[in-house]
């Protein structure tokens, strides 16, 4: 049962293994993970071009992307704000504007992308039978890198463990994600395993919707990438209105991406207090995308 998870899994250990001090193979490696992730999701196009009622898929892929990201997000920010009450953050009262639109453009790219591999497997009309191994090789290439780039984000146990608050977050991340996963796995009849593989992106879409595309097909993994990038989204807007009053909740449901994508937004709108809290939360849940997604996939 647990063959795929291992064999999909041990690349991303190894990598995390590596460490590298050069800054040149460091930004190699950082290109190269662009270019590959970029490269997935248009043979993720391609993939949805060799559907049968391809309307239909993604009339499907809409439904669960909706249901998915309306349960998990109510789910998440219904708590999070608990942990503001209990543990609260200071935050500078400073705002500073930063170019949210071009930031969100840089986030639909990835969707134009899938966009242009579906188009392209709609009208040339080739063979794809090929698009599924090609994935799969590209996909093990792509969790080496990224166990690489974990390892050297600079993040220690000690800064952890020693964050309580920022440990706490992503706990509670975790927690009212699954239980948003398994109410959306509920309506739409699919099994827990697979509404627990889709709350675990937590804003990671890139790799969500590549990982969850590869073992339980086009439609769901499509719909992981949406519901990602609607989280993205969204956590840009709120987090400029919410960091003021609730710093915990903005930077915990900003998920993963509180460590590398959002944060100029926390630090800008937040102050400094908030960075640590942000890159230990998104440090963890980054951590665990790819290995709750490879385990739920593998149940």
């Amino acid at each position: 049962m647990f063959s795929g998870f291992l064999l999909i899994f041990l690349p991303l250990v190894i990598g995390y293994l590596i460490p590298v001090h050069s800054k040149k193979i460091l930004h190699f490696i950082n290109v190269q993970t662009s270019r590959l992730v970029l490269l997935i999701l248009a043979l993720m196009g391609l993939s949805l071009a060799g559907l049968d009622n391809l309307s239909q898929n993604l009339n499907q892929i809409l439904l669960y992307t909706l249901t998915f990201f309306s349960c998990i997000s109510t789910c998440n920010l219904l708590v999070l704000p608990m942990i503001d009450r209990l543990m609260p953050t200071a935050s500078d009262h400073k705002q500073h504007k930063l170019p949210i639109l071009h930031m969100m453009a840089e986030s639909l790219k990835l969707v134009l992308v899938v966009a242009g591999g579906l188009l392209v497997g709609l009208l040339l009309n080739f063979d794809l039978s090929w698009v599924s191994q090609a994935s799969e090789i590209i996909l093990l290439l792509l969790l080496f890198f990224i166990g690489i780039q974990l390892r050297n984000s600079g993040m220690t146990l000690k800064q952890i463990v020693l964050n309580k608050k920022g440990a706490t977050i992503a706990l509670v991340m975790i927690v009212t994600s699954f239980c948003g996963g398994v109410i959306a796995a509920l309506l739409l009849g699919l099994p827990i395993n697979h509404g627990l593989a889709m709350a675990s992106g937590f804003g990671w879409y890139s790799l969500a919707g590549i990982l969850i595309g590869d073992s339980l097909g086009s439609i769901l993994g499509g719909a992981a990438l949406l519901n990602e990038l609607l989280r993205e989204m969204l956590a840009l807007v709120l987090i400029p209105l919410l960091i003021q009053r609730y710093p915990n909740t903005a930077i915990g449901y900003a998920g993963a991406t509180a460590m590398d994508f959002t944060l100029p937004v926390i630090q800008s709108s937040g102050g400094i207090r908030c960075v640590p809290v942000a890159i230990v939360s998104g440090f963890i849940l980054s951590l665990l995308v790819p290995v709750l997604i490879l385990f739920f996939v593998s149940l």
